[in-house]
């Protein structure tokens, strides 16, 4: 049995991370910390959890830790770079889900996230966890850049065109909408059911976080520049990312539906729907699946990728234990085998 530390298990990702694992056939949780909980039972704090968790929370730090074989850091940005590398030298193994490791380049990291990066050394070490594009690195990583939610499902949506050089990489579009537990637990305005119920809005327009992220990781599969115009928007709902991706094809000969079923034949969470379909983020709701569908509106030159997923499993935790799995040589799909929760 693999054993797992969990740190920051009061954020949603932290719960959700603990959801999945506690019936993963392979992993014990050892440590659930949290500074704010510490000393509180889990399953008081998250009564979902009664009978599959009966430890209580500690405080997160690294000598808590070294009993685990891999731990996962559900932290805020700015955090993991703190005592991942102490992990690291003990031997224990470290998938990020914040964006502490995901970005190459230590000035772009600064420049976006506002902060002075506290171990640049690590960046080159870090393996970005994207399975369908990285797997093979993965295999062999200590340390694992959990992809974020926005870029998870634009990259999923982008990658068989990009692969198959069948778009114009000058003018990609990523139109997606997130729900609010995207924006974490903590309490604020933006997030009251008063100010998001019957509403929606962008933001983030002049530009957010998961831009770099997403062009950094395109560019690497194209090896060549990418121009993407971005725009996330928030819509009154707990779980879910819609993306709607557009690019100039150029090529319109090209059988796009069995580009997309080729590409994700042997993908075990990523679904290609059949012609003309139009995904639901309900279908996905609570799964690891990414669901996609792929359009030429009026048979024009303009190529539309429809991609869904749930943010806090394939955007985040659900990835996460994908990653883990393939890290420690277990079935991939090992404590994933959610049926969508509909409706």
């Amino acid at each position: 049995m693999i054993n797992v530390g969990v740190v920051g298990g009061t954020g949603y990702t932290g719960v959700e991370l603990l959801r999945l694992l506690a019936l993963h056939p392979d992993v014990v949780v050892k440590v659930v910390t949290s500074r704010a909980e510490k000393g509180l039972r889990v399953d008081s704090v998250y009564p979902n959890l009664r009978g599959f968790n009966e430890l209580c929370f500690v405080e997160p730090s690294v000598d808590h830790l070294l009993s685990c074989d891999v731990v996962f850091f559900a932290t805020p940005n700015a955090t993991a770079m703190h005592m991942a590398g102490d992990l690291l030298a003990a031997g224990v193994k470290v998938i990020d889900l914040s964006a502490d490791f995901r970005l190459r380049d230590v000035a772009t990291w600064q420049q976006w996230y506002g902060a002075e990066h506290a171990c640049p050394d690590l960046l080159a070490q870090a393996v970005y966890g994207l399975p369908e594009t990285n797997r093979e690195a993965i295999k062999t990583a200590n340390l694992v850049a959990n992809p974020g939610c926005y870029p998870t499902a634009t990259q999923l949506g982008f990658l068989p065109l990009i692969k198959a050089n069948a778009i114009d990489l000058s003018m990609l579009i990523a139109d997606a909408k997130s729900g609010v537990s995207g924006a974490g637990r903590s309490a604020s305005v933006t997030g009251l059911m008063s100010e998001t119920g019957e509403s929606f809005k962008a933001y983030g327009v002049s530009g957010h976080r998961h831009l770099p992220e997403i062009m950094q990781q395109l560019e690497c599969v194209s090896n060549a520049p990418v121009s993407l115009t971005f725009t996330p928007h928030l819509v009154p709902m707990i779980r879910g990312i819609h993306a709607t991706l557009y690019a100039p094809l150029q090529d319109t000969d090209l059988d796009l539906q069995a580009l997309f079923e080729n590409f994700y034949a042997d993908e075990p969470f990523v679904d290609v729907l059949p012609a003309g379909a139009h995904p639901d983020t309900g279908d996905v709701r609570g799964t690891n699946r990414c669901q996609l569908a792929v359009h030429r509106p009026q048979g024009g030159r303009t190529v539309t990728v429809l991609s869904v997923i749930d943010n806090l499993v394939k955007g985040a935790s659900g990835q996460a234990i994908q990653n883990m799995n393939i890290m420690f040589a277990l079935d991939e799909r090992a404590g994933l085998h959610q049926v969508g929760l509909y409706p």
